[in-house]
């Protein structure tokens, strides 16, 4: 008989600390799935809108993950107006789907003085672009980069759910609730 290649998917406990290790493994690893999810907001006219980020931080033990982004893109507007979100992760080697849902908490000035010092310079220029991004522009590259602090801002995800389904050989799927610190509960796949 052959062994399960990924023995974490059929225990709870195992399958929630697997997916938090993925998260963590994707603020440090530049080639992990993980590094790139896909972010989901709502418009303040009620219209679904999804993008790729980069994940900057994960805390398993606060259940909560670090995005950066300019505080005048369109994600900031989405999020002052409805302060939630969803989170998508796909996994291929693993087999593994992550949805996460979360309150997201927008941290600008001296709350993030310090998280702007540990941004490479290289990177600073994202966040103070002239125009502001979104903005129409006359050619493609009608714009100018200048890194802004002012324009910098954390959005801090307090996940409340992760949703994990495991496509392996059998199928298997979990919800874990953070009202219910963290206890995993198997779904239908």
């Amino acid at each position: 008989m052959k062994s399960d290649p990924h023995p974490w998917a059929s225990d709870l406990a195992l399958l929630h600390a697997e997916a938090w290790l993925r998260l963590t493994r994707g603020v440090h690893d530049r080639h992990a799935p993980a590094r790139h999810p896909t972010l989901a907001t709502v418009s303040p006219d009620g219209r679904p809108q999804v993008r790729t980020v980069v994940l900057r931080a994960a805390d398993k033990t606060a259940g909560t993950l670090d995005i950066h982004t300019d505080l005048r893109s369109a994600k900031v507007t989405d999020l002052r107006a409805i302060p939630f979100a969803a989170l998508h992760v796909w996994d291929t080697s693993a087999h593994l789907q992550l949805r996460l849902e979360a309150r997201v908490t927008l941290l600008t000035g001296r709350d993030v003085a310090a998280i702007w010092e540990g941004v490479p310079e290289t990177s600073r220029v994202a966040y103070g672009s002239t125009p502001a991004p979104g903005q129409p522009i006359a050619q493609a590259l009608d714009y100018t980069k200048v890194a802004d602090p002012a324009s910098f801002v954390v959005l801090r995800l307090r996940v409340s759910t992760v949703d994990a389904l495991h496509l392996g050989p059998n199928h298997r799927r979990a919800r874990f609730d953070r009202e219910n610190d963290w206890a995993g509960t198997w779904l239908a796949p």
